[in-house]
């Protein structure tokens, strides 16, 4: 049996290939951008949906999974590049200053001073065990290290330490003017500028004319850049030096470093 050759939906006229050659129309079978269904070559519009035959639709996912599941892989994804991100920031930041648990304390001491070559602190690999001081053995032990961080200029230790150094204070039986310049001195470290004023005036109280108040008095209204009371502590302290002296204070010979400091420049700022 011979078969029908196709004809072409325009024109009637045997056709084949792609287009008629008859008169140009297209023979290859189309389908709706929008809706998918099946169009013949002359039709202007989807007869499903009435999308015109040429309108570009919606883009057509490729073939592979489904678009809804695709798209859930794609949520997956960008959710893991924001875990990823924020543990990558969270392992980067610095951690933040701890304040040490006075519990710890000799642990801590030991753990700094064992690292410290022979003649620091005992004999080589026998760091000293804090927990087995005297209170005040304790508060000047932490004293000293907060004040050898503050000479290398080793914040982090001074921050870990400071607070350990007045929790050793907080703990002594009975203080004197040493004890109370020293915790003077550590506030001042740590930015306590009302803490030290306040120890300073105690100081004075208990002990009127003492040098130790006059030169926390005067660094902490330094700091605070109150150049009028710190000019005041000065001119304080000049007019109660010789006396003091006189006094032969054990204290003030163990910090004629800081006493011979703040005297200069007392004698520099103060007016003649």
């Amino acid at each position: 049996m011979t078969s029908v050759p196709p004809s072409c939906p325009a024109c009637g006229s045997p056709a084949s290939g792609k287009f008629c050659s008859a008169c140009g129309a297209s023979l290859v079978a189309r389908s709706c951008a929008g809706c998918r269904a099946d169009l013949a070559p002359t039709a202007k519009f989807c007869h499903r949906c009435g999308r015109a035959a040429g309108a570009a639709g919606s883009p057509v996912a490729p073939a592979g999974l489904p678009k809804r599941e695709r798209m859930a892989w794609l949520v997956a994804g960008v959710l893991c590049v924001v875990l990823l991100a924020a543990i990558v920031f969270k392992v980067g930041r610095p951690p933040a200053p701890v304040t040490p648990d006075m519990a710890n304390a000799g642990a801590e001491s030991a753990r700094e001073t064992s690292t410290q070559p022979e003649g620091a602190g005992g004999p080589a690999g026998v760091p000293p065990d804090i927990s087995q001081m005297t209170p005040r053995e304790r508060f000047d032990r932490l004293f000293n290290r907060v004040m050898q961080a503050s000479e290398q200029g080793d914040t982090s230790q001074i921050v870990r330490f400071t607070p350990m150094a007045l929790g050793a204070y907080a703990q002594l039986d009975s203080v004197n003017a040493d004890a109370r310049y020293h915790a003077a001195v550590l506030r001042l470290q740590v930015g306590d500028l009302p803490g030290a004023a306040a120890l300073a005036d105690t100081i004075l109280a208990r002990s009127p004319g003492h040098l130790f108040g006059y030169i926390v008095r005067g660094t902490a209204a330094g700091y605070r850049g109150d150049t009028a009371a710190e000019r005041l502590a000065g001119r304080e302290f000049l007019a109660s030096y010789d006396a003091e002296r006189r006094s032969d204070r054990i204290e003030y010979r163990e910090h004629e470093p800081a006493i011979a400091d703040f005297k200069r420049k007392a004698e520099r700022e103060t007016p003649r």
